[in-house]
């Protein structure tokens, strides 16, 4: 599997639009993997993860054919995920794409924000409620939506992918995950976990993971063989409040044997 990090930033880009903290400061000056777009990952072209508002600045930075995408999974309705708008743009009338269908996966908010923006047009989206615990075949591997702890107003979802005889699983946003999520991950095994480290070194793990939390999850997975001793780790999805750039990151996870992703990174598994 080829997994391409198309963005690797939290819901206010890195740096931030009208911010002028240190860290953004220092991102403009410095640029190269310090600049960070809102956070979305291609997997070998057919399935993307989240549909955030940087999709068409992505696709024109990589060179991406969009309409290659089967499936788009997505983990929740927040707008740095989900910017639904963007949908109606494969609609009839807004672009002369193929006749492919494109599954939408997701539960019961960002599907609510989907049908209201594709409302009165024609298209080609099939859309699919997934309900947490429960395996579904989709065009182009075998997803298991599992609950995160992210935002009490929605049920919000990781996916386990599963994909060419290796398992993925990503791991946000969310704090330190649920009971339910844990006893399900007991007994798999992973060759990637993807997870994010948002708040950084802050004590906050409750709807977002720090460095502690991430840490102490690679412990977990590898206490219980869950990883694979050949597997890989990799944080993203990071905030400029957190004031670490990426040199900061590679100097706190490395150590640990976790890789700290970068928008355009790609790894392949």
């Amino acid at each position: 599997m080829k997994i391409h990090f198309l963005g690797t930033a939290a819901f206010e880009g890195i740096p931030s639009l009208f911010c002028q903290c240190a860290t953004c400061r220092q991102a403009r000056e410095r640029g190269g993997s310090n600049v960070r777009s809102r956070t979305s990952v291609l997997i070998d072209e057919v399935l993307k993860i989240d549909f955030p508002p940087d999709t068409f600045y992505h696709s024109l930075r990589y060179g991406l054919d969009m309409d290659r995408v089967q499936d788009l999974l997505i983990t929740h309705s927040h707008s740095d995920h989900l910017y639904a708008e963007d949908l109606a743009i494969r609609a009839e009338g807004y672009a002369e794409s193929g006749n492919s269908t494109l599954h939408v996966y997701a539960h019961d908010v960002p599907l609510r924000m989907t049908t209201l923006a594709l409302q009165g047009l024609t298209h080609n989206y099939e859309l699919h409620r997934v309900r947490p615990f429960e395996a579904i075949q989709t065009q182009t591997s075998t997803i298991v939506p599992l609950l995160a702890s992210h935002d009490p107003l929605e049920t919000c979802l990781l996916y386990s992918i599963e994909k060419d005889g290796k398992t993925i699983l990503y791991g946000h946003d969310s704090g330190w995950f649920p009971d339910e999520t844990w006893t399900w991950l007991k007994n798999k095994k992973l060759d990637l976990v993807v997870l994010e480290c948002t708040v950084g070194r802050s004590n906050h793990r409750t709807n977002h993971m720090n460095v502690d939390a991430v840490l102490e999850t690679k412990e977990w997975l590898m206490k219980h063989q869950v990883l694979n001793p050949e597997g890989t780790m990799v944080v993203t999805h990071f905030s400029h409040n957190a004031g670490l750039l990426h040199e900061d990151l590679i100097e706190i996870f490395e150590p640990y044997g976790i890789q700290v992703a970068y928008d355009g990174m790609t790894l392949h598994i």
